[in-house]
């Protein structure tokens, strides 16, 4: 079974550091990649790689390595071990970045859909509500008809961005694209709501989930001699920056076509955007699953080289052939006729020309795939498939893990109960194992938004008081043992605990089906600094004095 054998408690962050050796990983059914402990050491901040290309000499890159970071699994295949393993971020300390750097983009749903004939917004708009929960600050929508881009974007739930079928109607083509934003402090205006747009060179339209960690360093790259047109950045967003770099690479290789190769760049309209897919992750560092919508070339949709963020790749057949989809997660696919076919790979870039045809090209070597372990214990969807492995099923070991420690505790218990709805599976799993009954003793508001991706401290408080209850009939002279996915914050919890007490329970115990988390994780979730943590710089005996509950209990791995 799938096994975790890494810590999220790690004390290497934001160190100068040495990479481990790492397999590549060329495709999802590769055997689990054995766990190397020593990749935090000294070293110096330097690392170069060179990248060559038939027909090409070979290109060097050198870059400069700021810091580390640890809040990243590592997946191996479908048929192997599931290891939860730290990756190191390339990311420069946040005590250091500059107030430019802010405006990250966070955990997003991204979705692009490719149809032969009719209008894609009914399944873009349907795509976008099935990954609401990846993000309730804004949403966007980008249609093309092969002549127009046509767009509309705003802050908003889904439903209240699009909220008429006249405005659908506008969103008019076969082709199109949509985005779901988190909401973070610093990002709420709808001027940061995506997609981004450039006019040149060709169009191109872009969405991005992950953030991006060498952003000042791109900016300053675009805003110098070296880019052309000296490019204008409207915003704070990484993902404008992104969408930039790759547009100043396609600009170079229409440059490289025209003038080196004597080619004629409108015949080489795919092979300049694979030669800036390749450019572009080389310059990049951080998280990245994009979609872009490029005039003239089709729907291009890439990941970075370790797969951080999720990007799944689905296929329905029609009268005119095969259409596609490409998606945050397999979950949106159900609803609108679409079938998984696989992950898009660690540094492939898959373009769907305005044909219908899918082209890929492993643009970027693959490191390690190594996705962020959060995708797995909170932020996706029980029903989704990703990297080949069941969320469902990965959160179910978490709960037989976690029965056995608690065991070893001696605990009187009379019943399990989760804390809606992320921990389900594992208070499921605990409640069989160990022979307890199983209680929903906390009823939960839907019409309040999640708790962890409220922008600031005093809303999160606020929407725990509103979002749950607890019942005395469940709870009233019972031994508790709470189950929740993770203990952030500790906002949640702290509060849960007082509303079981008040409730009647006689003693509360709590279990966190994740490690504690001490590090901020800088691919993309919305954890900018340890002062936040409930477990900085203290003992698991110290939280559970914080939170106020009789016994606490951490995954470890």
């Amino acid at each position: 079974f799938w096994r975790l054998v890494h810590t999220l408690d790690t004390s290497c962050i934001h160190r100068p550091f040495r990479w481990s050796s790492q397999r590549d990983m060329m495709a999802p059914t590769v055997s689990s990649h054995r766990v190397d402990n020593s990749v935090c050491v000294g070293m110096p901040r330097i690392r170069t790689y060179a990248v060559s290309r038939p027909g090409l000499a070979s290109v060097t890159h050198t870059r400069r390595r700021m810091g580390c970071s640890a809040t990243v699994g590592s997946v191996a295949s479908r048929r192997g071990a599931f290891e939860a393993r730290v990756m190191h971020s390339n990311a420069v300390p946040f005590a250091q970045r500059s107030s430019k750097s802010k405006a990250a983009t966070r955990m997003c749903g991204i979705i692009g859909v490719f149809k032969h004939d009719g209008s894609a917004n009914v399944e873009i708009y349907e795509g976008l509500l099935m990954l609401q929960h990846r993000g309730q600050d804004s949403a966007g929508m980008v249609t093309t008809d092969g002549y127009k881009f046509h767009e509309h974007k705003a802050n908003g739930l889904v439903k209240d961005v699009f909220d008429n079928q006249e405005l659908l109607n506008t969103l008019d083509g076969s082709v199109g694209m949509g985005h779901v934003r988190y909401p973070t402090a610093g990002t709420a205006s709808a001027s940061e709501a995506q997609p981004f747009f450039v006019n040149s060179p060709l169009g191109i339209y872009l969405i991005h989930n992950g953030n991006l960690t060498n952003t000042d360093e791109l900016r300053e790259m675009l805003n110098a001699s070296t880019s052309f047109f000296n490019r204008h950045l409207r915003t704070g967003s990484d993902s404008e920056v992104l969408l930039n770099i790759l547009a100043d690479e396609i600009h170079r290789a229409h440059q490289k076509c025209l003038l080196d190769r004597g080619c004629d760049p409108n015949m080489k309209k795919m092979d300049m955007v694979f030669e800036a897919g390749e450019k572009t992750m080389m310059l990049l560092e951080g998280a990245y699953s994009c979609i872009s919508l490029v005039n003239g070339v089709g729907m291009v949709a890439f990941r970075d080289p370790h797969g951080i963020r999720p990007l799944v790749l689905g296929r329905r057949s029609g009268p005119k052939g095969d259409e596609w989809c490409v998606s945050s997660e397999d979950c949106a696919f159900g609803p609108i006729g679409f079938e998984r076919v696989r992950d898009v790979l660690p540094g492939e870039m898959v373009v769907i020309t305005e044909d219908g045809e899918l082209v890929s090209k492993q643009v970027h070597a693959p490191k390690e795939l190594s996705p962020c372990v959060f995708e797995y214990i909170y932020l996706s969807r029980p029903d989704s498939i990703l990297n080949d492995i069941s969320v469902y099923d990965f959160q179910l070991g978490l709960g037989t893990r976690l029965a056995k420690k608690i065991k070893e505790t001696g605990w009187d218990i009379d019943l399990v109960c989760p804390v809606p709805d992320g921990s389900r599976p594992a208070a499921i799993q605990i409640s069989a194992e160990m022979g307890l009954p199983y209680r929903e003793g906390l009823v939960k508001n839907r019409y309040v938004g999640r708790t962890f991706i409220m922008p600031n401290q005093a809303m999160r408080e606020m929407s725990v008081r509103r979002k749950l209850n607890a019942m005395p009939a469940v709870f009233e002279g019972k031994n508790v043992l709470l189950v929740d996915d993770s203990i952030v914050r500790g906002t949640t919890m702290n509060q849960i605990v007082k509303m079981v007490r008040n409730a009647g329970a006689a003693k509360v115990y709590l279990a966190s089906a994740s490690p504690p988390v001490r590090n901020p994780n800088v691919y993309g979730v919305d954890m900018p600094s340890r002062k936040e943590f409930v477990a900085n710089g203290l003992t698991e005996e110290e939280i559970c004095k914080v939170l106020g509950a009789d016994g606490l209990i951490y995954q470890t791995v």
